[in-house]
């Protein structure tokens, strides 16, 4: 667990990458993106799947914790990305999901949802940018995988 003086300097670092992200900002810099997905899931001991919802001109609108797994995995429905994706006004957005083990490399099942969710949501005109799977130190970009 951190103490009172680590998480307030995390929380002032989330702060600045929001901020850099809600500018607009991170789109030039997909290393922010990626900063931004670790410190807001990297160190947490069960799995969660997150979605980053974005305006036409990818700012981000919200960051919402969609579902929430155990140690090794998280079950992700389409439907309800859909539905708040809606509900957001959501042109665009960008998954995350982290691995407790800390290992970043996507695995096929990671592949294979981000698929589903893409035809899902292409249904609506809403454009998947990126996936992001997030480990203790480190976070693995599909789209910089060529994986999208």
């Amino acid at each position: 667990m951190f103490s009172l003086q680590e998480t307030l300097i995390i929380n002032q670092a989330k702060s600045i990458i929001a901020d850099k992200l809600i500018s607009g900002n991170a789109f030039t810099s997909p290393d922010a993106v990626k900063d931004f997905c670790l410190l807001e899931i990297g160190h947490l001991e069960h799995e969660v799947f997150a979605v980053m919802f974005l305006n036409q001109r990818h700012q981000m609108i919200a960051f919402t914790e969609m579902f929430r797994g155990t140690i090794d995995g998280a079950s992700v429905y389409p439907r309800e990305v859909a539905k708040a994706a809606l509900a957001q006004n959501a042109a665009a957005v960008i998954f995350s999901h982290n691995h407790p083990s800390g290992v970043t490399e996507p695995s096929m099942a990671d592949e294979r949802i981000t698929r589903r969710l893409i035809d899902a949501l292409g249904l609506f005109d809403i454009r998947v940018l990126d996936h992001i799977v997030v480990g203790k130190n480190a976070a693995t970009s599909f789209a910089e995988r060529g994986l999208l």
